[in-house]
């Protein structure tokens, strides 16, 4: 069963916190699904990806060549590049049963946002209401520090 890590954004934006975790998750040699919500937010994040300071090998789900992607973007349930974590942003749900068939589950959210706050909180019921273990961490200090962990 693997663990879900809550990642309350508050001092930098997704576009410079994603690509951090993307980067250790593939240096660990783990393969990677990123669910979003929104295709335009997904086209969006995927020239950031593409452009910004370093490259990072990734792919659109529905592209044909999803099975070969270290890093794949979708809005969907679909997974066929076989990860070992999914990053969840924008309020895209991850399913306690997903969950436990994963080693690493991340929700990144925006500190700022009231609605996305809510989300989280929800998420983090359903998922240790689900048995899943889950640690929050915030980047509140200007680094980023565990404030808690389920039971």
């Amino acid at each position: 069963m693997g663990t879900a890590l809550f990642y309350h954004l508050t001092r930098r934006p997704l576009e410079a916190t994603l690509p951090v975790l993307l980067e250790k998750s593939l240096a660990a040699g783990w393969r990677v699904a990123v669910r979003g919500t929104d295709e335009n937010r997904l086209d969006w994040l995927d020239e950031r990806l593409w452009m910004d300071d370093g490259f990072l090998p990734h792919g659109r789900a529905g592209t044909g060549f999803d099975a070969d992607q270290p890093i794949l973007l979708t809005t969907g349930p679909e997974m066929s590049n076989d990860p070992v974590c999914l990053m969840a942003i924008d309020g895209a749900e991850i399913e306690p049963e997903l969950a436990r068939t994963l080693e690493r589950v991340c929700i990144l959210f925006d500190g700022n946002d009231p609605v996305a706050l809510d989300d989280a909180r929800a998420q983090w019921r359903a998922l240790t209401g689900a048995g899943i273990t889950a640690q929050y961490w915030s980047e509140e200090s200007g680094r980023w520090e565990k404030k808690a962990e389920s039971a």
